[in-house]
């Protein structure tokens, strides 16, 4: 049976809850596996390899191939979980969420120091302002 889910209607976002716990569960768990050094030192040495591994769907794989963490999230996969890629990759959660923005490291810790984003498009669909 499916819940009333009425935080879908916020434009650009996506609420990890209990379904996208479910679809994204290997993901997250594959992520969770880049704790351990050889794991890292597995899936650097052949990323599609150490995938396959993985019962993730091909979309999933190839979303972490691509470091495609927007699409990861759309996917299942958590931001804490997924931050382990980018400490993986050697980058820092700050230069992850710039990627995810669009834009640099720089201008995204620019824009978190000022306050964050502007709430303007980034409420309910149906809120009134």
């Amino acid at each position: 049976m499916s819940l009333d889910k009425p935080y879908t209607d916020v434009p650009g976002t996506t609420i990890f809850d209990a379904d996208m716990s479910r679809m994204g569960y290997h993901l997250n768990q594959f992520c969770m596996s880049l704790m351990k050094a050889e794991n890292r030192a597995r899936f650097k040495a052949n990323e599609r390899a150490y995938l396959d591994e993985w019962p993730m769907s091909e979309e999933q794989k190839q979303a972490v191939l691509d470091r495609d963490l927007n699409r990861c999230i759309s996917l299942g996969g958590n931001i804490y979980f997924l931050a382990k890629i980018g400490a993986t990759d050697g980058k820092s959660f700050q230069q992850m969420a710039g990627s995810m923005t669009g834009m640099t490291e720089e201008q995204y810790r620019d824009m978190m120091v000022k306050g964050g984003r502007s709430v303007e498009g980034n409420r309910y669909t149906g809120e009134k302002k």
